[in-house]
Order: structure tokens, then C-alpha cells, then sequence
């Protein structure tokens, strides 16, 4: 028994120590640049910051700006928060008693004494921010390293496979996916991954002619190069890169800007459709991961270089974006659910009513760790044979 335990200790220790470093540089810039967008709208809308934190629980570093706020690093590196003058925590709850006795030079930098656009404003704006960071990544790395490709050539198809039954042949190449043009073999392979179950219209140049196959592709285990499986759609194509294959061209900072667009919302459009069928059954929930997967991938991306570590980033910004607007009160989507409302209802929910919610969507958020922790154990190696 010790030395089981022993040796789950070194491996946990090895994995730790070479994930941690990658892993804080990321989540370190894609928080950061989320709480900075909730600050600037803050400060633009004359709301008193009190707190700007990377991190939550006990200070580790910190100073105070010359408006009276204080920038600080806290010991719990999984997330962070910015806390407004009036609010009861570092969710944005308001304290009742302490908003009815405010002066009138106070309310001026309350945050819920603001009119309800601009508290909305002010929420939306921590998303909003991880979506231009990735836009801006995206851009840069267009700009200085260009738009690599390789042709969506068929070079090989499996017996048996989704392609065979489709009708696919050796040297077609897939121009088009549904109404999505295609301009590489791994933009195919995104689209075909997170669209198992789904039948799919492709248009093929073969030879001289062109016409359309309808394909599904199937749901199938599959290993990265790093050894970590994904269960992803497949049709059963092979690309066999040869010299000369992968080109990479370059572009302008305009073009690289209108392609980093194009790719942030590529990246959105999958991710909710990877969402929508987990919940009609087309897709396996198996992939969702937390901080422990995303470390493991930060560390194993590392060793790529820093392109593919600012290219996670940037997918990891988009994530936290849009994880932050569903609708969950807790979340800055249920927020914005709550200033929805008292639009409606021309005046706020009761205090008692957004306790509740808050409540309820602390539960859902801590379900949602627990699940994807539970699926850590169960896809992270070092892990899996620690709890296994």
C-alpha cells in the first residue's frame, strides 16, 4: 500500500510541476483580461472599484491604485473577480441594509444604484473582453505567423467507414461542408468532430467535375498526439501530408484581422454545437473537463511553443466568454437575466428571489465542478491511477 501511494505521489508531483507553469499563464491572462473588461465599463460608468483579484481567498501581493482600489493576487489561482463599491461579495450580491443607508455622494459610485443599461453594461463586459482577447490573439498570430493550410485532399478511405458509405474516393478534395466553405483538411476535421449523428452535405471536386455527397459522421474514440482520447465524429478519411503539403500564407493585419474574427466565432458556433448535442443525445459529455485537463493540455501544448499555448489561450478566453453568459444566476449571464427582468417588471426582483437564484445557480456551478473533476479522474492519466 505505501508504495502504491508512493509512487501515485511522484506521478501526481510530475504531472503538477510540469502543467502548473503553462496552465497559470494562460488562465492567468484569460482571467485577467475578463476582469479588466468589467473594470474599464465600471470606471467609464462612474462605479467606485473597490477590489480587482486574480485569484480568490487569502492576499498574497497587492497595492492600491490612486482611485482607492486594490489590485491584488490571491492564494486560489482558479478564477478571479472585480468588487464593485455597494456589493456584499465577490458575486456582485447587494447588502439591502447598506444600500438604503447610503448618502447620496455614495450612491453616485454605487454600482446597484446605477440605471439598469449600465449595469448590464458593466456585467456584459467581462465576456465581451475574452471574446476580443481572442479575436486580438487570433490576429496577431495570422499577422506574424500566417494562415497555414493543407488541402482537404481524401487520400485514403476506410472500409466500412461513414466516407465509403457516403461515396467518397481517393483524390477528392472537400471544398465545402453544408454552407461553410472549406479551406484546409483540419478545417474539415473541426467540423466533422463535433457533428456526430448529424448528416452532412459535402461539395467535392473530383477532377474536373464537382458534385455533393451526403455523409454522418460517427461518434469514435480517438487519441491526439499526445495519447489523450476524444470521442470526436469521424468519417473514415485519411490525409497523408507530403513535402510541399502544408503552405502558409501570409497576410495583412486587416485580412488577419477578419480571419482572427472569423476564427473566434468558428470556435464559438462548435462549442454551442457540441452543447446542444450533449443535451439531444448526439454528443457524449465526457469531454467536458476542468482546471485539471485544462492544466494537463496547457502543459502538453507547452511543449509545441508558445504559438499553440496563445492559440489555447485564446480558445480558453472564448470558453470562459461564453460560459459566463449562460443564464445561471452566479454567473454574469444570470445577471443579465435579472436586469432582463426587472426590465419587464419595471423594478428589480426581491431581495429574497435573487437570494434564491443565487443559491440555485451556486448548486449548478458546483455540480458542474464536481463533473468535470469527475471526468479529470477519468481522462487524466496521473490522475486515473491515483483515484483508480
Amino acid at each position: 500500500m505505501s508504495e502504491l501511494f508512493l509512487h501515485s505521489f511522484n506521478t501526481l508531483s510530475h504531472g503538477f510541476v510540469g502543467y502548473i507553469i503553462p496552465f497559470l499563464f494562460v488562465l492567468t491572462i484569460v482571467v485577467f483580461f475578463h476582469e479588466l473588461g468589467h473594470f474599464l465599463v465600471a470606471r467609464w460608468a462612474g462605479v467606485k472599484v473597490l477590489t480587482f483579484s486574480l485569484g480568490f481567498g487569502p492576499e498574497l501581493a497587492g497595492f492600491n491604485d490612486r482611485h482607492g482600489t486594490r489590485w491584488k493576487i490571491s492564494a486560489i489561482p482558479l478564477g478571479g473577480y472585480v468588487k464593485f463599491f455597494g456589493d456584499d461579495s465577490e458575486a456582485s450580491t447587494p447588502s439591502s441594509e447598506a444600500l438604503a443607508s447610503m448618502t447620496e455622494e455614495e450612491r453616485a459610485g454605487s454600482f446597484h444604484h446605477k440605471k439598469v443599461a449600465s449595469r448590464a453594461a458593466i456585467v456584459a463586459a467581462g465576456p465581451i473582453a475574452n471574446f476580443i482577447l481572442a479575436i486580438v490573439i487570433f490576429t496577431c498570430l495570422f499577422t506574424f505567423f500566417g494562415k497555414p493550410s493543407t488541402t482537404a485532399r481524401v487520400d485514403q478511405v476506410e472500409v466500412g467507414s461513414a466516407a465509403a458509405a457516403a461515396g467518397f474516393q481517393v483524390g477528392d478534395v472537400v471544398t465545402k461542408i453544408d454552407d461553410k466553405s472549406i479551406g484546409s483538411f483540419s478545417d474539415m476535421q473541426r467540423i466533422v468532430g463535433t457533428r456526430a449523428g448529424e448528416q452532412l452535405t459535402f461539395t467535392v471536386k473530383r477532377g474536373d467535375s464537382t458534385l455533393q455527397l451526403r455523409g454522418t459522421p460517427e461518434l469514435k474514440e480517438v487519441k491526439d498526439p499526445f495519447g489523450n482520447a476524444h470521442r470526436l465524429g469521424v468519417l473514415g478519411i485519411t490525409r497523408k501530408t507530403a513535402a510541399g503539403d502544408v503552405t502558409t500564407e501570409r497576410v495583412d493585419p486587416a485580412t488577419a484581422l477578419w480571419l482572427g474574427v472569423k476564427e473566434t466565432w468558428f470556435v464559438i458556433d462548435q462549442t454551442l454545437s457540441y452543447i446542444g448535442n450533449v443535451f439531444t443525445g448526439r454528443a457524449s459529455a465526457d469531454q467536458i473537463g476542468g482546471p485539471i485537463r485544462i492544466a494537463q493540455i496547457s502543459g502538453q501544448v507547452a511543449t509545441l511553443g508558445i504559438t499553440p499555448l496563445l492559440h489555447l489561450a485564446a480558445v480558453l478566453s472564448i470558453s470562459i466568454g461564453l460560459l459566463n453568459l449562460f443564464p445561471v444566476p452566479l454567473l454574469d449571464g444570470g445577471h443579465l437575466l435579472f436586469y432582463a427582468a426587472e426590465v419587464v417588471r419595471g423594478r428589480p426582483l426581491s431581495d429574497k428571489s435573487q437570494e434564491y437564484g443565487f443559491r440555485f445557480g451556486l448548486v449548478l456551478v458546483l455540480m458542474l465542478m464536481v463533473f468535470a473533476f469527475y471526468n479529470d479522474v477519468h481522462q487524466v492519466p496521473w490522475l486515473k491511477s491515483l483515484f483508480g
